[in-house]
């Protein structure tokens, strides 16, 4: 019985360094996409271009993924019997709320950006810079994956925690 509980054990840890090595890579991934995406364009003769240090949405959201992918890279190499781990469940909730927060104000930035706001008087920008609008997509569509991610580690970290207890 020691033995299959060692397996289930050594099993865990396996799946929660997959979970962390892929939320390295998700944050890291949407980082490079987000702060790679410019494009110049023209609109009647007059030149413009759209970079993603324009908006500060887009800023943050590089930002937050430069540091969940910094976390999850420091705690891929924190010692297993380190007493630091007892930080980790809430440096996990941290880093899911700041990964949250930033795909969710580049969200709103970029559907204006898609489809403008009559009401403002801002036009949409993504029919003169479908490249950039595209890449800005695909930066986000990662910094989501990057959030399931996390919330996915954070839900293995809270089971982890509480299953002893209810024993």
């Amino acid at each position: 019985m020691q033995h299959c509980h060692s397996n289930m054990d050594k099993n865990k840890r396996v799946c929660f360094l997959l979970l962390r090595v892929l939320a390295l890579g998700a944050t890291i991934a949407a980082a490079i996409v987000m702060g790679t995406s410019h494009e110049k364009s023209s609109f009647f003769a007059v030149q413009f271009e759209a970079k993603f240090s324009h908006t500060s949405a887009f800023t943050y959201f590089l930002i937050a993924n430069v540091i969940g992918g910094a976390y999850s890279l420091l705690v891929l190499f924190l010692p297993t019997e380190s007493l630091l781990w007892r930080l980790v469940i809430a440096m996990d909730v941290v880093i899911t709320m700041l990964l949250t927060s930033g795909v969710s104000a580049a969200l709103a930035i970029a559907y204006v950006g898609k489809k403008g706001n009559s009401y403002a008087g801002w036009l949409p920008i993504c029919g003169q810079v479908e490249g950039y609008c595209h890449q800005v997509g695909a930066a986000l569509a990662t910094g989501f994956a990057g959030v399931i991610i996390y919330m996915l580690i954070l839900l293995y970290s809270l089971h982890s925690a509480i299953n002893p207890l209810l024993l």
